[in-house]
Order: C-alpha cells, then sequence, then structure tokens
C-alpha cells in the first residue's frame, strides 16, 4: 500500500524595524512568528527584515527589499541558492523546496496584499530567454490570518467552530479577491437594455454577508443556552486560568482538577473554555481554562470568543499564569494584565445578559459582574510557571556593566515580584509538580475569603468543632 505523506507549506518570515520597534523586539515578534508557523504545520525557512519609519501604504516593505523577496522565491523555485559573497545565485548542490507563503509580521491592508500578491507572482523574463517567475502562486498572509486558520485547525466544539468561522469572514470580508470567473461577463436585465449586473466582487460580498448573518443568529442561539448554563452555576466561586498562549493553564488546571484536558507545547493548545468542578480540602468551587492572549491579537477576534470574555468578567478570582522561562516574561504579564482590564471595564452587557438577569432570583442578581461593570477589579493570584526551564548568567566580580535580565537568578526574581505583589504570586513547576500543594493553599486561602464575604452566616464548612 502506497503511503501518502501530507504536503508540508514553506514560507517566508517578513519583519520591520521601526523607532517605535527596535530590532531586538522585531526579532522577538519573528520568533514568536515562527512558533505560530510550526503550530499552524508550516516551516519557515527565510526571515527578511527592514528598517523603515513606517511601513509602505502599498507594499509594506520597500521595492527593494521587495524584490529581494520575489529573487529568493524564484531561486528557491529554480533549486537555486543566494551566494553570500556577491548575493547572486548559483546552483545549489542539494534540492530546494519551493516557497508556498510569504508571512508578515503585522496586519495588512487589502491593498497591500494585492499588490503583494502582484509583485511576488509576477514573470519577469530573464537574460537567457527563462521565465524569472514562480511556477505556483505564492499565497500571502499577515499574523492575523495565521491565527486565524490555527483557530480554525484547533477549534473542537460547535460554539468555538462558529465564532471562529465568523471571526476569519468579518476579516476576509474587506479582503476578497478573484475567486472564480463565471460572473465576468454576467450581464443585467432584458432585451437591448441589459444594465451591467452583478460582478464577480459583489456576488463574493453578498455570499459572505449572508453566511455571517447567519453565523450572528447561531452565535445568538448558543450564547442564551450558556447563559443559562452560568445562572445555574451561579451561587459557586468562580475561579478563571488566564495568562499568555502556551504558559502551562491546562497543565494547572489538569493538576488541580484532575481533568484531561488537552495540553501541548504548541501556541493555541486550548480553543474551548473547559469548566470544572474542584475541591479544596471542603471548599468546592469552579475553575475555567479560558484561551490564551497574544501580543499583536485581532480586537475583532477577542470579541468573537465571548465565551472566554464572560468566563474572565464573571470570575470571581483570576489565575494569571505567566512563563517565567520566557525572555520576556515582564512584557508578557502586562499584555495579559492590560487586555484583562480592558475585558472587565468592557461596555454595557449584551441584551442576552440582561434578560439572563431579570430570571435570578433577588440573592443571585449581586453577582461580581454586576459590580464591575464601572471599572472595579477581579482579585488575582499571579503563577509563575515553569521554575524547571529557567535559566540566568551570572555576573563576574569584575564586571562593571549594567545588571541586565539575564543576570538576575530566580531567587532575586521572587524578592522584587514578592515585593511587587505581596502574597498573591507563586512560583511553581506545573510539570515537576513543584510548589503545587502551596499553590492548592494560597487558593484555599483567596477563595475561602470570598466565600465567607459572601455567605457570612453560611460558615460550616470552615468552623473547627471539638468533640
Amino acid at each position: 500500500m502506497i503511503e501518502i505523506k501530507p504536503y508540508i507549506e514553506h514560507a517566508v518570515l517578513v519583519g520591520l524595524i521601526t523607532p517605535s520597534q527596535p530590532e531586538e523586539k522585531t526579532k522577538e515578534y519573528l520568533d514568536e512568528l515562527a512558533f505560530l508557523a510550526d503550530t499552524h504545520g508550516i516551516v519557515p525557512v527565510k526571515r527578511f527584515t527592514q528598517r523603515l519609519d513606517q511601513p509602505n501604504t502599498s507594499t509594506y516593505v520597500g521595492e527593494g527589499k521587495l524584490e529581494e523577496i520575489r529573487q529568493y522565491i524564484v531561486a528557491r523555485e529554480q533549486n537555486q541558492s543566494v551566494s553570500p559573497k556577491d548575493g547572486l545565485y548559483s546552483v545549489s548542490e542539494t534540492v530546494c523546496t519551493p516557497i508556498d507563503i510569504v508571512i508578515f509580521d503585522d496586519e495588512l491592508s487589502p491593498r497591500q496584499i494585492r499588490n503583494l500578491e502582484k509583485e511576488l507572482n509576477k514573470k519577469v523574463p530573464s537574460p537567457e530567454g527563462r521565465s524569472g517567475g514562480v511556477s505556483s502562486p505564492v499565497r500571502v498572509i499577515d499574523r492575523t490570518i495565521l491565527i486565524l486558520e490555527i483557530f480554525l485547525q484547533r477549534a473542537q466544539t460547535s460554539y468555538a467552530k462558529t465564532q471562529v468561522e465568523m471571526a476569519h469572514l468579518q476579516y476576509m470580508l474587506p479582503r476578497l479577491t478573484r475567486m472564480w470567473s463565471h460572473l465576468d461577463r454576467q450581464r443585467g436585465g432584458g432585451g437591448t437594455n441589459r444594465g451591467m449586473g452583478e460582478t464577480q466582487i459583489e456576488a463574493d460580498k453578498r455570499v459572505i454577508g449572508q453566511r455571517i448573518a447567519l453565523l450572528r443568529e447561531q452565535l445568538k442561539t448558543i450564547d442564551k443556552q450558556m447563559a443559562t448554563q452560568r445562572q445555574h452555576r451561579g451561587k459557586m466561586v468562580r475561579v478563571a486560568l488566564v495568562g499568555y498562549t502556551n504558559v502551562g493553564k491546562s497543565t494547572i488546571m489538569n493538576l488541580l482538577s484532575k481533568s484531561d484536558v488537552f495540553a501541548e507545547n504548541k501556541l493555541f493548545a486550548t480553543l474551548d473554555t473547559t469548566v470544572r468542578k474542584v475541591t479544596i480540602e471542603n471548599l468546592p468551587f469552579l475553575l475555567s481554562d479560558t484561551v490564551g492572549f497574544i501580543r499583536k491579537l485581532p480586537h475583532h477576534l477577542v470579541e468573537s470568543f465571548k465565551s472566554t470574555l464572560d468566563e474572565v468578567r464573571e470570575a470571581d478570582l483570576l489565575i494569571h499564569v505567566v512563563d517565567i522561562s520566557h525572555p520576556n516574561f515582564e512584557e508578557q504579564y502586562e499584555v495579559v494584565e492590560q487586555t484583562v482590564n480592558e475585558i472587565i471595564t468592557s461596555p454595557q452587557p449584551s441584551p442576552q445578559e440582561r434578560e439572563s438577569k431579570k430570571d435570578r432570583k433577588p440573592w443571585e442578581r449581586v453577582s461580581s459582574l454586576e459590580g464591575r461593570r464601572g471599572g472595579g477589579s477581579i482579585p488575582r493570584i499571579v503563577v509563575f510557571n515553569k521554575i524547571d526551564n529557567f535559566t540566568y548568567t551570572p555576573k563576574e566580580e569584575d564586571d562593571l556593566t549594567p545588571v541586565t535580565r539575564e543576570n538576575y537568578s530566580l531567587a532575586d526574581l521572587e524578592k522584587t515580584w514578592m515585593a511587587r505583589l505581596g502574597e498573591d504570586c507563586i512560583f511553581i513547576s506545573a510539570r515537576n509538580k513543584e510548589n503545587i500543594d502551596a499553590l492548592r493553599a494560597l487558593m484555599y486561602d483567596r477563595i475561602k475569603a470570598i466565600h465567607v464575604k459572601r455567605y457570612p452566616y453560611n460558615d460550616f464548612l470552615f468552623q473547627n468543632y471539638e468533640e
């Protein structure tokens, strides 16, 4: 039996070095973009960067850099490689795989996508008379489209699939290109007075607009169902795991709830919100695992994941998980904090939320969600995970250069963050189950305080009876 292996796409990554985004930051963003590509099953083979004050409005990069990218793609297509000395092309000894995709680190406008595809796929005759273009079209995408495709690939439940599909269609609607040609010469009317009729792009927009309207109605129905589900669990204390993508939220979820939530060392391994009932000692509560955040995450995509947003809004306690082993974990921490604060202080609740609140009993209407709509804050515990992967470079005694992030030990960071956050932070290793008992004890104290405040006369769980 012949085994058919799936075709693996190869990509080129493109980023800009700007006054607001220095070279180190651009390199970090491209590393993250390469991780996203690997998560989607795409192999990045080359990176291109250019210094510009701002992105080119027509082609994102300059003409020279765009031509360099095109020549590299043509060389790969013709099994050539770039000489490091003179930049000329020479025949490679090894077989080169062609480039299928060019991924840009920032969001591209419809005009930029159209111009980039035209320039990268154009055929220019060579001096020898051969065609200098590529045989198969090269696809141009940006970080947003890549994230959307990952979401489409990893969504499991009908709710997540519907959310992702609508976000994808909303993003692609203004970026439609020629999808077919059978409407090129369509004309309207009858007899001799025929109008121009419906153009191809107009038909595409109409079809996608109808699909978006259908998905929106489906989401309204699902939102009502999920609001009803949240109603039934309104009396229990709710705890939500939040954090940057790939920091170990699902692993911590499995440890605390003894469940089997999918966890993998890839970005956006979890897209579907998982809620489990957890009991620490004699105190039950609800623990939610939410989708991870990322830098440059499209705002409309965040809004489409209403289930995750609702779990964060309605949480009584947030467990903010941070990957302490990441070189720029401080920036990841700030990105998540900013995103969470925007979610908490979001505008008025939706009509579905208002309807669900009307059916609640008076003692159930005093929820954390209603009390925080004015811009309040949700108590949180910061969990620094992956201490087993933490590394640092100690400074020598005679080294008088300024101390950098790489020179701080784990003990130094513990002192710094303990001084900043007090007792609301803890350092653990979920993989090695290190300090997990301390995390449970800290969560128990915080959840107990919330429970006692909410039910001041229901203290039978915490009384010490003497026999």
